[in-house]
């Protein structure tokens, strides 16, 4: 129904932003990663997704298409409704949602409240495949500058952008990653074997 909704933010309340456009004020349910972006008073275009029901009206806001594309996606796994979807994203920013199914990492998806074990397994065995097979970090989703030692499409080079995406630094992800198998390994399982030689520290 909406794309996006484009004006002043006037309101940010917890979990809700709203949109003045044109005297006419959009609430829309965000998730604290959209929010922690806007700031009252800011002109900024929400993208939107709308759940109409016989009793509620509710708009979706995001900062970016990536998180609205993973937010329809999230809604659509068995089990998992507005509201939990929205608990995920305010965890996990879209790369690193992205990221943690690709790898498989339930972990990091029972952060978000309301997310058990099994809900986590079943958005990574039924969103994996839809991400389309292996991360993509020839263009940051979010916008930022994509490591140079990651252009070189290496698999070390990539699974070592993955790992900055999720905080690490450039030494700190290298070091991880050293003594792996790169020849034998894919990247989800270099980011893997990183992940783990990052908590066994």
């Amino acid at each position: 129904m909406f794309y996006y909704l484009n004006g002043k933010i006037t309101v940010l309340e917890m979990g809700l932003a709203v949109v003045d456009c044109a005297g006419v004020g959009y609430a829309c349910h965000c998730s604290t990663y959209t929010q922690s972006q806007l700031r009252v008073g800011e002109e900024r275009r929400l993208y939107t997704h709308v759940n109409v029901k016989e009793d509620a009206f509710d708009i979706y806001g995001f900062s970016g298409r990536e998180e609205l594309r993973l937010f329809e996606l999230l809604t659509a796994v068995t089990g998992v409704g507005p509201a939990s979807a929205l608990a995920i994203l305010s965890v996990l920013s879209p790369d690193q949602l992205s990221l943690a199914i690709m790898t498989g990492d339930e972990k990091s998806i029972t952060r978000a409240k309301g997310i058990g074990a099994k809900s986590a397994k079943r958005i990574i065995l039924e969103l994996k495949d839809k991400l389309g097979g292996e991360l993509d970090f020839s263009a940051g989703n979010s916008g930022a500058a994509v490591p140079a030692a990651a252009r070189d499409g290496s698999k070390v080079a990539l699974a070592t952008a993955a790992l900055a995406e999720l905080g690490y630094t450039q030494s700190e992800a290298a070091s991880a990653l050293k003594g792996a198998d790169a020849e034998k390994l894919s990247v989800e399982e270099l980011v893997r074997y990183g992940l783990r030689a990052m908590v066994m520290k």
